[in-house]
Order: structure tokens, then sequence, then C-alpha cells
């Protein structure tokens, strides 16, 4: 499949529907029709457990204008269900200026502004984003698909390593408290738990991430 082909495929919307959710979509965000004040609304309440741990992640209280030029640093999807968007994240190709060494390399493309609803956590869906970001990545000729997560919060990592993921550095990100764990793993162009390959499994999917 060339490169072209499969960033067409990457656009289009891909939906399912789940026993226990309902009709599931992915699709890019569109600022035409969509909120920005809502999606920052809905970062501020996915991340609001990382905040009571001490944990201050741009996306526990972020203005509205940094969601939206973070959101168009890269390409923003989000998760509909029944019209209502549960889930958010931005997948950014190699970042020249970042202060993480991993995430300047041309090969890797990272995931930034990650979150789901609160009471939509725990049914997969985070999990089926990353998959999707894997091959968001792998059709822009990235190999490697990377994030960051606070170094102490156990639980966060744990997840993204059942996701493939592994540790590659740790980094003090300027204005943060805390050290910051960067995992990466191998961007795969298809399979997985990728959209449109989760009809009958993701509404049983469990996760200790408070993203998924």
């Amino acid at each position: 499949m060339s490169i072209s082909r499969a960033t067409e495929r990457l656009d289009e919307r891909f939906t399912s529907v789940q026993p226990g959710i309902g009709r599931l979509v992915l699709r890019r965000f569109d600022p035409r029709h969509d909120s920005w004040e809502a999606l920052t609304r809905l970062l501020h309440r996915a991340f609001s457990r990382l905040a009571s741990l001490g944990f201050h992640c741009a996306c526990v209280d972020q203005a509205v204008s940094l969601t939206r030029e973070r959101a168009l640093a890269g390409d923003c999807f989000v998760a509909v269900c029944n019209g209502r968007i549960i889930g958010s994240l931005t997948v950014e190709g190699h970042d020249s200026h970042s202060q993480c060494e991993h995430y300047r390399l041309r090969s890797v493309a990272s995931v930034h502004q990650f979150g789901i609803e609160p009471k939509w956590q725990g049914r997969g869906i985070g999990r089926a984003l990353l998959a999707f970001a894997g091959r968001w990545a792998a059709a822009r000729g990235c190999t490697q698909l990377a994030l960051d997560t606070p170094f102490p919060a156990a639980h966060l990592i744990a997840f993204y390593r059942a996701q493939g993921f592994s540790l590659v550095d740790v980094v003090r990100f300027a204005g943060r408290g805390y050290d910051s764990a960067v995992l990466s793993k191998a961007a795969v162009a298809r399979g997985g738990m990728g959209y449109p390959h989760v009809t009958g499994s993701l509404a049983h999917c469990t996760s200790a991430s408070p993203f998924a």
C-alpha cells in the first residue's frame, strides 16, 4: 500500500457498533462543526485523576487557545459515541524543537492530548485510538510511535507497556514538576486494535489506565 493511499484511507470515518457502547465513530476533529471549548473541557476531565495525584499536565487546565494550537500542530482525531465526542488524541510527526531527543527523530511520530471521558474509560476506546495512531504514523513513513506520561504514574506505564510500548527515556519537560517517562513502540500499518478492525472486541477490553 502506498503512503498516499494509506493516508487517504486514514482520513475516512470508521464506524463500529458495540454492545454496551452503541455506535462508535473515529474521525478527524472538524473545527467547522466541533467545539474547541468542548474538547478542552473533555481533556480537563480526562486528566483530573492525574491532577489529583499531583501531576500537573498541560491538559489539566490548559486554555482553549493552547488546545487548538497543540491540535493544529498535528492531526487531531476524536472518538464519537451516539453523536457525542468521548475521546481524543493528536498525532504529530517529528518535532525538531522538542526537549525530548526521541521526539526529534524523523522516524518518530508522537501522541499528545490523549484523553477519554472518565465514564467511558476502561472500555478499550483508548486502546483502539493508540492502535489507530500507529497506523497513522506508519502511513506517513514513521517507524516509531512515541508518547510521554508521568514517570511516577506506574499504572499508566503498565498500561502503555501492555500496548507494546517500551521506555526509551526519562525527561524533565519545562513547566512540569515531575519527570516524564518517554515510551515508544513500532508503528504498524495495519491489524491490531486499529479501526476498522475492532468489531466484537472493543466492549470487552479493560485497562488500568485513566485514558483507556
